[in-house]
């Protein structure tokens, strides 16, 4: 196409200038409100003794002498997920794994192995490469269904089971998308029952809840770290917003 067509088309039909390629994340809004203020806890609950700030960063950490008594969460108490967009930056070392909660249940039953479990949708957070244990995935923390959605999977769960329609990346894609040891960029999008998950601005997840008796429509958000082996996750530009229709 020669530069005056290209004007021409654009002056025409300017919304091919702006197309957005459906696997790449949307682009940011400018109403995204930041729900971390890189210095303190304020407006998030969780064990002290396991959460901090270091760094302009939230820091969760567990070792031999100080081990999580159960999965634990650090809760946000601003609000809620209902219809929305969360963008943040995560990192975690290899030898346990973490998560991020959305449209989860905080349990405070006599069955809480402590004061912060959350139960409901998660986004595996791992430091690993290999398919299938790597971020991304829905996990049905505290629930029955497991591994609701793997990375990769656009899929949705009818009243038999999960139902896979396409593939989204394979194991070499995400390889090269993956940053090992380092900072990696997260968007979760929720609209009624369907959830999308991108990873350093690519789609790896769509899923479609059509399971009324299983499906989570609103909750709470929260960060988990893992029982077991000792770990660290750290989070940054923890940012939501409310999609309306």
């Amino acid at each position: 196409m020669t530069r005056q067509l290209f004007l021409i088309a654009v002056c025409l039909f300017p919304s091919v200038l702006f197309a957005q390629d459906v696997n790449t994340a949307p682009r940011e809004s400018s109403d995204l409100k930041s729900i971390f203020n890189g210095k303190d806890l304020n407006g998030w609950d969780g064990d002290p003794t396991l959460w901090s700030v270091k760094d302009g960063v939230i820091h969760g950490e567990t070792t031999a002498e100080n081990p999580a008594k159960g999965n634990t969460f650090l809760i946000w108490k601003g609000g809620s997920t209902k219809d929305f967009e969360l963008r943040l930056s995560f990192r975690c070392n290899a030898t346990n794994n973490s998560g991020i909660q959305y449209r989860s249940k905080h349990f405070t039953d006599a069955s809480a192995k402590n004061k912060w479990v959350v139960k409901g949708y998660q986004h595996e957070l791992r430091n690993e490469a290999k398919f299938p244990n790597i971020s991304g995935f829905i996990y049905d923390e505290g629930g029955k269904r497991g591994r609701i959605c793997l990375v990769g999977e656009k899929a949705s769960w009818e009243k038999d089971g999960k139902q896979v329609h396409g593939t989204l990346i394979d194991q070499a894609g995400f390889e090269k998308l993956f940053k090992l040891d380092d900072w990696n960029d997260v968007v979760i999008i929720g609209r009624g029952n369907q959830i999308k998950h991108y990873l350093n601005n690519r789609l790896i997840l769509d899923f479609t809840d059509n399971e009324p008796s299983l499906a989570l429509l609103e909750g709470v958000l929260a960060l988990q770290l893992h029982a077991g082996k000792p770990m660290w996750a750290e989070f940054k530009n923890i940012r939501i917003r409310e999609l309306k229709e």
